[in-house]
């Protein structure tokens, strides 16, 4: 396996300081924030117990994000989420999200396809280094959206009779958001 493909692996110490094994220091939050907005998958331990604690920490990530007013996720969206717990078996609200985030990844590289593929510019002297500079800017406004993840069975997400209203409104949200994505390019 490359080294890009492994999880970079951060272990917590019993004083709750995060340790880069790659890198041999220690770690904040925002660093890790930083190598997923990169594009590399990390997994946190607990060197004591060995733990998986990478989902607390994420959340965490995100938590703080959204406290500092970097408010990316409207409330509607949040309610969702939390009914989502309620229902038994988490209900459809994991692979909803993943296929939207597959979807919108899928979107990003059709549309950076499609620049290179209908613009005359790309014979330019320097046209790679400005189009390095738009990919850094979609991957920015996207969250740095990583191509590791993986989509569900399209038939495993049929749509419920209950909290179908729901899925349909987070729909056209995300809808919505990748129009406003292909607009600004």
């Amino acid at each position: 396996m490359a080294e890009q493909e492994k999880p970079l692996l951060i272990k917590r110490y019993a004083s709750r300081r995060l340790y880069n094994t790659e890198t041999s220091d220690y770690v904040t939050l925002e660093d890790i924030a930083g190598f997923i907005r990169d594009g590399r998958e990390v997994q946190i331990v607990d060197l004591k117990t060995g733990d998986d604690l990478t989902r607390q920490y994420l959340l965490q990530i995100i938590a703080e994000h959204e406290s500092r007013g970097e408010n990316v996720l409207p409330v509607n969206v949040l309610n969702d989420l939390v009914r989502s717990y309620m229902v038994p078996g988490g209900g459809m609200m994991p692979q909803f999200l993943q296929s939207s985030f597959e979807m919108l990844r899928e979107s990003q590289s059709k549309m950076m396809e499609n620049m290179n593929a209908m613009n005359p510019m790309a014979q330019i002297p320097g046209f790679e280094a400005m189009q390095a500079q738009q990919e850094a800017f979609l991957k920015a406004m996207t969250g740095g959206l990583s191509s590791n993840w993986s989509a569900p069975d399209p038939s495993e997400s049929a749509k419920s009779d209950e909290g179908g209203e729901d899925l349909d409104e987070i729909k056209k949200q995300l809808a919505d958001l990748q129009n406003k994505l292909s607009k600004l390019s």
